[in-house]
């Protein structure tokens, strides 16, 4: 059986879903939900086969589902959709699946047919590395986030990036220092810098990331290093590999 879980914050779509899905007899639908934090949840839990996953959602959508529980992590996913043209460009260059809302019956057991092909190659490597494919194009065509998925002691948070003051590195994770609160988040500084706008973060040290409007002062050191000043009174010091970016700031 092909256990899989229905994502998506309409109910119209969940149930359209869950009635093609019941003509498949080889599919059991373990459980639904109606948002993002919702899907995290039930992933980690359930360990779904297959998932059925809304592209719009409101607070968390299904791409940050996506990188909250991260590619290697994921079950096959096929998307759900209304409108999104460039997500949908996406999937075709990564051959990803998707439907389009509202469900057309031909279309979606053709979906289906192709995940049950998968699931039986167990070809999720594969799929994997297309999942990260789709995660590298929509941030190379400029879909920054917005907020970030903190998962720690048994829940779920969201931290807006524009709380963000400043960003350290911690071994395999990241610390997000957002006012007088700091969070911890299982991602490389790499990584993290390639998801956050640089009109608003800018890397000035190999492990620190700095919210540019955060900077209340500049303090020139030697070899053209800085001091960092934040507006919470943080003191950071700059890498010299990264003095250009901060010397554009400084014009």
């Amino acid at each position: 059986m092909i256990r899989t879980l229905i994502v998506d914050d309409e109910p119209l779509a969940r149930r359209g879903i869950r009635k093609h899905l019941e003509a498949a007899r080889d599919v059991e639908i373990i459980a639904e939900c109606g948002n993002g934090a919702d899907a995290l949840k039930a992933i980690e839990t359930l360990a779904p086969d297959l998932v059925f996953l809304d592209v719009q959602m409101p607070e968390l959508d299904g791409f940050g589902v996506l990188e909250a529980i991260g590619v290697e992590r994921m079950p096959a996913v096929i998307f759900v959709t209304a409108y999104d043209r460039f997500a949908l460009r996406a999937f075709e260059v990564n051959a990803l699946d998707y439907l389009l809302k509202p469900f057309d019956p031909e279309r979606f057991d053709q979906a289906l047919h192709r995940a049950r092909a998968s699931l039986e190659r167990q070809s999720l490597g594969d799929l994997n590395r297309r999942l990260q494919n789709l995660i590298t194009s929509l941030s190379a065509n400029g879909k920054f986030v917005d907020r970030l998925v903190i998962k720690a002691a048994g829940r779920i948070s969201f931290v807006s990036v524009d709380e963000i003051d400043w960003i350290e590195a911690a071994d395999n994770y990241v610390r997000l220092h957002a006012g007088r609160e700091s969070h911890l988040l299982r991602k490389t500084m790499t990584a993290l810098e390639e998801r956050l706008d640089p009109a608003k973060f800018m890397r000035v040290h190999r492990s620190t990331i700095v919210n540019i409007d955060r900077i209340k002062e500049l303090y020139p050191l030697m070899k053209g290093e800085y001091e960092i000043v934040l507006k919470t009174g943080a003191r950071l010091a700059s890498g010299r590999g990264y003095r250009e970016r901060l010397h554009e700031l400084c014009k």
